[in-house]
Order: C-alpha cells, then sequence, then structure tokens
C-alpha cells in the first residue's frame, strides 16, 4: 500500500517561519482544524507542540482543542494542568511527583495538581504575541486575545480581552451581528464558498454574505 505524501507545512513559499498548525502537532490530545497557523520569528515553528503547549503530560488526559482559521502569534503558550500545584492540600510541593523519594504509590501522580480540564479555542479566533492561555479555559469563536495577555477564565465569542489576568476590552461587532456570524459558520463552509466571499470576508460586508445553503 502506498504511504499518503505528507503535504508541506508551510503555506507561503519562502516563508519557514508561518505553518499550518495540524500538519505539524502530532499529540493525540491536540486537535487542530484546518488553515489554523502558527507564526515563529524565535524559534522553529514546527517545534509548537514542544515549545508551546506546556505541561500537557498523556497521564492527565486533558485535550488541547483549537478550531479552523485561527491565527496564533509568536510565542503563545497554553499551560496545561500540570503546573498548577494543588491548592487542595496543606502544603503547595508537590510530593506525588516525587513518589521515589518518599515511598507514594506512583499511580497517584496526578494528586499534585488540580485537575482543570480542556483547553478549547475556538474558530477565527486571533491569539496575540506572547499570550498565555490557562488549562481549562474556553475561548469562543472570533475573539481576539491581546498580547501578552495572561487568560484565566473563559472568553465570549467577538470579544477582545487583554492584560493580567485577561479582562473583556470590547465587542469587536454589536449583538445582531455576532448572533449572525455564529448562525453563518463560514469556517464549515466549502473552500470554494469561502474563496466567492473573501470580498466580504476581507472588508466585513456581512449583509451580502448569504446565511445559508450555496451560492
Amino acid at each position: 500500500m502506498a504511504v499518503p505524501e505528507k503535504r508541506s507545512p508551510y503555506p507561503r513559499t519562502g516563508d519557514t517561519e508561518t505553518v499550518y498548525l495540524n500538519r505539524v502537532v502530532t499529540g493525540p490530545n491536540i486537535v487542530v482544524g484546518d488553515y489554523t497557523m502558527y507564526n515563529d520569528f524565535v524559534d522553529d515553528p514546527t517545534q509548537f507542540e514542544k515549545n508551546n503547549v506546556l505541561y500537557h503530560y498523556p497521564i492527565n488526559g486533558d485535550r488541547l482543542v483549537i478550531g479552523k482559521f485561527c491565527s496564533i502569534a509568536c510565542g503563545a503558550k497554553f499551560l496545561f494542568t500540570s503546573a498548577n500545584h494543588t491548592q487542595r492540600s496543606l502544603s503547595t510541593y508537590p510530593f506525588p511527583l516525587f513518589f521515589e523519594e518518599w515511598g507514594l504509590n506512583r499511580r497517584q501522580v496526578t494528586d499534585a495538581w488540580d485537575n482543570r480540564g480542556d483547553i478549547i479555542i475556538g474558530n477565527d479566533v486571533w491569539i496575540g504575541y506572547q499570550a498565555v492561555v490557562l488549562s481549562g479555559v474556553h475561548i469562543g469563536d472570533g475573539a481576539i486575545i491581546g498580547a501578552r495577555a495572561v487568560v484565566t477564565g473563559d472568553v465570549a465569542p467577538y470579544t477582545v480581552v487583554g492584560g493580567v489576568p485577561a479582562r473583556p476590552i470590547k465587542e469587536r461587532f454589536d449583538r445582531d451581528t455576532v448572533a449572525r456570524l455564529q448562525q453563518l459558520c463560514w469556517w464549515d463552509w466549502p473552500v470554494e464558498k469561502i474563496r466567492c466571499c473573501l470580498p466580504y470576508l476581507t472588508r466585513g460586508e456581512l449583509s451580502e454574505l448569504p446565511l445559508t445553503g450555496g451560492l
């Protein structure tokens, strides 16, 4: 049986700083949608899984799920549960991690941290330079995360957040427009339909976009 040819991760000729993430990640607990891209002008962007997805230990079973058409800037980090020393015990020291030293049951290693769950990123999300997203956070479609923001809580769709910890700065559109965009789910359209609608998507001309069906 012939082995399928692996497609290049680089979307632009001559640009080795930008990759489509779903062509470079391999971990079973990382799911990335089509056309989501990562740019890194400091490190090798193909090493995103190693350099940007931190403390993501298989024993915990938590996932990083990123939707389609997201833009992730250089140095953005996704910080998972195993970085969080437990706050349920009298000491914050992670004794269960050093089970050999302290004669503990290695099966209880996850007692060293509090499990906060998956990181879920919607579609068409822009995550700015060196932003940090913590475990358990859900970011809605169309949201924008400011540079060096630390996202500790959920972000509503089409909301701009920034700061440490990240707080809402503004809504990108009025409520009716957000509702229509969420109804459209343009990121799920066939590629040719998206291509034909680019003049509207890139100018913000929502009124001329079809709500449902074909072109």
